[in-house]
């Protein structure tokens, strides 16, 4: 389904609405550029969720986990090219223990994130403000 959104606000409560129909154990997969509001989108993920830890891109730590009686551990994909890289971030680990799992820049490991089953949120930039994003692989 595609959305558009017209502020950062929109953005963060579109996440917070998908977080509603998320089970746990759930691949998120992002992909957009760099700025196109992943990050934004995360922060209402935790938030739907009930995470109560600061949201803030994990592109320096490669994961952020975010406590709350839903948990979400949120990836950075960018330099994460093998499965061993995948393993030794504790990827598979947050998954087994039933916290929703956010990969930005997924399409790096596409093909290992489609075993997974993700549900993918794809999000252009259209200027300004203004967002498209494309959400598969579960109702909202």
């Amino acid at each position: 389904m595609e959305y558009t959104t017209h502020s950062r606000a929109e953005t963060v409560a579109l996440g917070r609405r998908l977080a509603a129909a998320l089970t746990p154990g759930t691949v998120v997969a992002f992909t957009g550029g760099l700025g196109a509001g992943k990050t934004a989108f995360c922060e209402g993920l935790a938030d739907g969720l009930g995470c109560t830890d600061p949201v803030s891109s994990p592109t320096f730590a490669i994961v952020n986990y975010y406590r709350g009686p839903r948990p979400l551990a949120h990836f950075d994909l960018y330099r994460i090219s093998t499965e061993q890289d995948l393993c030794a971030a504790g990827f598979y680990d947050y998954l087994d223990q039933g916290a929703i799992v956010a990969a930005e820049w997924s399409e790096n490991l596409a093909d290992l994130l489609a075993l997974e089953q993700p549900v993918t949120v794809d999000i252009r930039h259209l200027g300004g403000d203004e967002r498209c994003i494309t959400i598969e692989g579960v109702t909202l």
